[in-house]
């Protein structure tokens, strides 16, 4: 071999050795670099990963108090062996002057709730406390520690955790005021209460009404086919009296009706106040039913010390209610008298109308013979709507009226007013 050949395989073999030496070094190399550029892109994959989970409970932490306090919750907590509370939040309205103090036990709590509450609570607790049950929910009315006043609160609470046994060992609830809700609750009952009624008034009103009607219209038609045939001077007065009647009692009962459309409808319409005197008003409806007195037997006066009162008021609204007054005094008066008058009472006066009728039995003389199309006596002709007008134009005037009777002896129905 040539010394030429020899430095040529020299070269080449230790070119060969270098890259064997290259391939062991460097593929390790290589493919640590790899191990290490995944492992920081996993580390970085789950460093974002924690990120979001951590900025999706901060975003949930806020949304979660945003919901408690649009809501207006206590989160509490309570141990199920001391009954102790803790609270976690309490956005209730004036929150600190009605719950009970962290510390304090849940037997506080009972002691502030109303008497009729306290048994069905404390019972509620205990089976919760005991494991017999999972869930409660109570509303309650409870009393405002150092004060006369209540509110109305309800309350939902659930085992939080138990011990290997199943025993509960801690009990979450929240606790809400719900006085608006009560409040709501009570004005929907009512409105279905006073719904119903009325519905039920009105169907008593129209299965009447007909035979109101009816009657009167009959004996005017009746008496008047009679009245040509009749020759008897004295007996034609009678019929004429009685047509008169029937023709005053039907007119009546229109009056009725209309005066009650009209109020409903003008229920907004501002009052025409003036200043009169209280005489001149009563001296009117003196004069307009004195003839029916007179017919009946009765006496009709004033009663005295009236000439130096005055009163600023719509006066066509408050003759309206007197003389609603006035017709009933005189259609429930057989014998005796009927008294118009007026009494001070404090800054207002008191407006009345007595008579010495048949009276209202103690179970009807309240305030329910003011609603609509209630009747004290069935068997007297009327619509029942008289003392609903009274009390209604009443409201408008800014007053109230009221009855006050003896039964057997006689009545007395007022309107009370301010001189304003």
């Amino acid at each position: 071999m040539t010394v030429t050949s020899t430095i040529v395989l020299f070269s080449l073999r230790s070119l060969l050795d270098f890259d064997i030496l290259a391939w062991l070094l460097g593929v390790p190399m290589v493919i640590g670099l790899v191990m290490l550029m995944v492992w920081q892109r996993r580390q970085h994959h789950e460093l974002n990963e924690e990120m979001a989970v951590l900025r999706q409970i901060h975003r949930h932490s806020i949304e979660y108090e945003m919901v408690i306090k649009a809501m207006k919750l206590c989160i509490w907590r309570m141990d199920s062996g001391t009954r102790t509370l803790t609270y976690d939040s309490d956005f209730r309205e004036f929150g600190n002057n009605l719950v009970v103090p962290p510390g304090g036990t849940f037997n506080d709590v009972i002691a502030l709730a109303l008497p009729e509450y306290q048994h069905q609570l404390s019972e509620g607790v205990d089976k919760l406390a005991q494991g017999t049950i999972d869930d409660f929910h109570m509303q309650y009315q409870m009393s405002v520690p150092h004060s006369t006043q209540t509110y109305w609160s309800e309350t939902f609470m659930t085992v939080e955790k138990r011990d290997i046994n199943g025993r509960p060992l801690t009990i979450v609830g929240t606790t809400m005021r719900i006085d608006q809700q009560k409040e709501i609750e009570k004005a929907l009952m009512d409105a279905l209460y006073h719904a119903e009624e009325s519905d039920r008034l009105k169907s008593a009103f129209l299965a009447n009404i007909s035979h109101e009607v009816r009657t009167p219209l009959n004996a005017i038609v009746g008496f008047s086919d009679v009245l040509p045939t009749v020759e008897d001077r004295e007996e034609q007065k009678q019929l004429i009296s009685l047509i008169r009647q029937n023709n005053a009692h039907l007119l009546r009962i229109f009056d009725d009706i209309v005066s009650m459309s009209k109020l409903e409808a003008r229920s907004g319409e501002a009052l025409s106040k003036s200043t009169f005197k209280v005489r001149d008003l009563l001296q009117e409806l003196i004069v307009k039913y004195k003839p029916t007195a007179d017919e009946k037997g009765l006496t009709l006066a004033l009663a005295d010390n009236l000439d130096d009162v005055t009163l600023t008021t719509d006066r066509d609204r408050l003759r309206e209610i007197l003389n609603q007054y006035t017709n009933n005094a005189m259609k429930f008066t057989t014998q005796g008298s009927v008294t118009l008058g007026c009494s001070a009472m404090g800054e207002e006066w008191r407006l009345w109308v007595r008579d010495t009728g048949k009276g209202i039995p103690a179970d009807k003389c309240n305030d329910q013979i003011f609603e609509r199309f209630v009747k004290i006596d069935e068997f007297v002709p009327g619509t029942g709507l008289g003392l609903s007008i009274c009390r209604s134009m009443a409201l408008t005037l800014g007053g109230t009226v009221g009855v006050e009777s003896v039964y057997g002896e006689g009545s007395t129905f007022w309107v009370e007013l301010g001189n304003k």
